[in-house]
């Protein structure tokens, strides 16, 4: 890339102001549509769908809540019902149908704190087996829902009789390219990085970054693990390579001082996973591209593969506000359109430029 102007360009399309806290967006699957969850400054929670239209963002609908909405995910509906799941401050995961979303399809009492962070998988066309739901909380615990299963969870990830509750942060699904395999990645405030394995009901691998884990990522959650992010409280962010597990040292990793403040979120490109978006507590958002080493492996000196990182390099960084962007999400039908939100309380509408010349 020689010239600046032969690298993407991130482009703010439009931008909406709000009267609320955001804390999530997410396009609607197969629409111009997108969904906002936030919070009221009278307490309550609510939820926004725009439509992009001639170049503008036109509320098309508006529902409150009782509580405030923190996060939500379609990854575990279906195309042609397109439900979103939600977790809010007092721990309830709802399912709703958008097009008439007076009461849910789905509820239950998931946690007994906020729910801070939620993911699905094995909808949308994305991941093999049931459509399944996991969420994070504040309470220590990670849990797996089927909503076809009412009230329990098929998975629960606690901690131990005696151990500290750490607040969870960040969920996300990996490794569901059968029936039967399925990971769930689970960050705390304390730096760890937990790796379940729901196949076997066991934790495949943990790690400690030293620092509030904020965001983690599979690249994509539908093949054999292959690469997962994680950024953290203090402007860092980690790569691993998830095709190698060595038995001492774990995964192979690159770090990279990102931003100068909290990277709240990491999101892939659907159409390249090896171009990510980070998202920074000072409203800069970058754009990263990953790169493979000559050689993913290498022998230790007992004999054994270990797994060998490769580098990142930034494409291209853009100050959007000077509040912490909340949330990022890719079209999954339009390469380089994106949806933000802000603490600004702005919606921003954003198109990254030549992400097919990568």
């Amino acid at each position: 890339m020689s010239s600046p102007l032969e690298k993407p360009q991130i482009i703010a399309h439009v931008q909406k102001s709000v009267n609320y806290t955001l804390f999530d967006c997410k396009w609607i699957p197969c629409s111009a549509k997108f969904v906002c969850l936030g919070n009221l400054a009278r307490g309550g929670g609510i939820m926004q769908i725009y439509e992009i239209q001639h170049g503008e963002a036109k509320l098309i609908r508006e529902i409150e809540k009782p509580k405030p909405l923190k996060c939500g995910t379609f990854g575990a509906s279906s195309l042609q019902q397109r439900y979103l799941a939600t977790g809010d401050f007092d721990g309830n995961l709802n399912v709703w149908d958008l097009e008439a979303a007076d009461t849910p399809v789905f509820s239950v009492k998931g946690h007994k704190e906020i729910i801070n962070c939620i993911d699905g998988v094995g909808g949308l066309g994305i991941g093999e087996g049931a459509p399944e739901i996991v969420t994070g909380s504040r309470d220590g615990t990670v849990k797996v829902w089927d909503t076809r299963q009412k009230d329990t969870p098929v998975a629960n990830m606690e901690p131990a009789e005696g151990e500290n509750k750490r607040d969870c942060w960040t969920v996300a699904f990996g490794n569901a390219y059968n029936q039967e395999e399925r990971m769930v990645c689970a960050g705390y405030d304390n730096g760890d990085i937990k790796l379940f394995d729901l196949r076997n009901m066991s934790l495949r691998w943990e790690a400690n970054i030293r620092n509030g884990v904020c965001s983690l990522e599979f690249d994509r959650k539908d093949i054999i693990m292959n690469k997962l992010v994680a950024t953290s409280l203090e402007g860092k962010f980690h790569v691993y390579d998830m095709r190698t597990q060595h038995p001492t040292k774990g995964f192979a990793s690159v770090t990279e001082k990102a931003h100068k403040s909290t990277i709240w979120q990491v999101r892939h490109l659907p159409q390249n996973r090896d171009i990510f978006m980070t998202t920074g507590g000072a409203g800069s958002l970058h754009l990263w591209k990953y790169e493979y080493p000559a050689q993913r492996t290498k022998k230790d000196p007992d004999d054994v593969d270990m797994g060998v990182a490769g580098t990142v390099s930034l494409l291209q960084n853009v100050t959007l506000s000077t509040q912490p962007i909340s949330s990022i999400d890719w079209s999954p039908d339009k390469k380089g359109l994106c949806v933000s939100t802000a603490f600004d309380q702005t919606v921003r509408v954003l198109i990254v430029t030549k992400l097919n010349k990568l």
